[in-house]
Parts: C-alpha cells; structure tokens; sequence
C-alpha cells in the first residue's frame, strides 16, 4: 500500500516507520527526494522562538542524515513571529513540493493555529495549509504527523474532549478518524472518552512505536473510501529504553467506539472504510487470517478483497 497519510507515535526514531516508511519513500522520488521537517507546534522558550524547534528537529537530523548518501535531502523549516513574504513563499513551494512533510510534535493546538495563521496573514486565505495539504494526497505524496502532527492530520484535535477549544478542526488527511498518542495500558478510559466525544469518528490509541498508514479518496460513485494500514514497528532494541516502546511489551493499537466497542490491531492489518456522500451509508470491512470481516456486525464479509469492496461502491 503506498499511503498518502501517515500517523504516527513513537519514542525515538524506530526503524521501520522511520527507513522503510519515510525515509524510502522520500528517495522514490523524481522531482525531489526532499523530506520538510516543520517543528511548528513547539513552544516559546524563555523568549527564543527557535530553541524548541531546533532540538525537534535534533531527534530527526542524526537519523536522516544516514540516508544522505542516497540523495535524501532534510529540510527544515522554523515558525517565527517575524516571517517576511519571501520566507512564506519558500515555505509554500517547499510544502507543495517536497516528496514527503513531516508535521512535528509540540503542542496540537498552538502548532494548528500558527499554520492558519500563516495563510491568513500571507494569501489572506486560513485554510491554505490545510488546502494544500490535501492537493498533496491527491498527487500521491506523503505527510506525516509525529506526536502532535498526528493529531494535526486527523478529523479533530483529540485533546478538544478534554477542554473546550476556539478551534480544534483539524486538517482531515485522515478523515474521520481521531487518534490518542502514546497509548498504553491503563489509558483505556481517554480513549474512550474521546470515542464518546466524536461519535462520527474512529478512535484509535497509537502506543510507541506505532501507526496509521492512510490513502483515502472519492469513488466515481461519489462515496468516499478510506484504507487503513495498521503499522506497528518492533525494531527500535536499545534495552535501556525498552519501557518506552510499548508495542514491544505487546500493546496493540487499540479503537473504542462510542458505545464501548472494542477492537485491538497488531501489525499487518487493514481497514478499508466507506461512506456515502450523504452520511447516510457507511461500511467497513478489516483484513483478518479468514478473509474480510464486517468491523461492525464482526461477521464474514461478502467480499474477497479490499479491491473488491472498492469496485463494489
């Protein structure tokens, strides 16, 4: 599956997501084999606007600089309360362009705001990142979301369950879906509060180190569909930080839905999702050992494969 979304939690730079998913996909390819860091959601540190943002960008450089050899080039890109016009249109170009984009962590909230600031204060237009965003899935590149990126590229901010926000829309690149970071065991009850919140939504508890790999797109029918492939990454063995790779403790990804439904995924499966554009029809089918299984009724699917649910709606 070559995945347009990725979403992801982690502790360090895991081996599977980081080379196999990112990584390689920056040097597949043609035009560029760029990815772009933006470390935008991190906060103000005593007064310095970059600190933060240069030490995320730190837990991601030694990693990638591996792969310079190949050609992979690492972009980083800086928040600043003093950007000029000619910096917001390096920072279009490199967004629209760049083979992959990597949203980082910090805060979910402070991160989504600056980048709608950024289109309303250059193009008078707030939701150009998140427009252009979705101009990239549909041209078959890939955005990432780390941490807070990943609950950047969701329906909605996960945290708006919590305390109420002005703005907590996020920019849908998976859509429909809302996910928990760094999900362990006895988080069970977040999740499903957050599955109760947003009933229109999957929820999903993303433990380290683990994923969402995404395409999704509208049917000539008009239905929408989503495929879903479930990432869990065993690789990242320096034993002094075993206790922060919960999946290598056998914690699975988990979904709640908002009447207490439970699911729980360990690597390898697929969800292909769709709905009509009316709401009015929705379906989901998951890859298991027997064939397709109905994710709602948890019955046998009247299908072979997930092409064929596709060409079926």
């Amino acid at each position: 599956m070559r995945g347009t979304c990725l979403i992801y939690s982690s502790h360090n730079r895991c081996q599977h997501i980081h080379r196999d998913l990112i990584a390689e996909r920056a040097l597949q390819g043609l035009d560029n084999k760029r990815i772009l860091l933006l470390p935008m959601s991190q906060t103000v540190n005593g007064g310095d606007e970059r600190n933060r943002q240069q030490y995320e960008t730190g837990t991601f450089d030694w990693y990638f600089k591996r792969f310079e050899q190949y050609g992979l080039e690492f972009v980083p890109f800086y928040w600043s309360s003093g950007l000029r016009r000619q910096d917001a249109d390096l920072f279009w170009h490199l967004l629209y362009e760049s083979q992959v984009v990597v949203l980082a962590g910090g805060s979910s909230e402070l991160g989504l705001q600056r980048y709608k600031t950024l289109g309303a204060v250059f193009g008078n237009e707030p939701g150009r990142f998140g427009r252009i965003l979705h101009e990239r899935q549909s041209r078959g590149l890939l955005t990432v979301g780390f941490s807070a990126g990943a609950d950047q590229l969701g329906e909605i901010l996960s945290s708006s369950a919590h305390h109420r926000m002005d703005d907590s829309n996020a920019f849908g690149l998976a859509r429909n879906v809302v996910t928990t970071l760094h999900h362990e065991r006895g988080r069970e009850g977040d999740l499903m509060q957050v599955a109760s919140s947003f009933p229109h939504c999957m929820a999903f508890g993303l433990p380290n180190d683990s994923g969402l790999n995404i395409d999704q797109g509208r049917l000539p029918s008009g239905n929408f569909w989503q495929v879903i492939d479930f990432v869990v990454d065993r690789t990242w063995d320096i034993e002094s930080e075993q206790w922060h790779v919960k999946t290598r403790q056998g914690v699975p990804i988990e979904h709640f839905g908002p009447r207490g439904e439970h699911w729980a995924f360990h690597g390898g499966e697929k969800m292909v999702r769709i709905e009509s554009a009316d709401h009015a029809y929705k379906a989901a089918f998951v890859t298991t050992p027997g064939g397709l299984t109905d994710f709602h009724g948890r019955s046998p699917a009247p299908f072979g494969s997930i092409e064929e649910v596709l060409a079926a709606h």
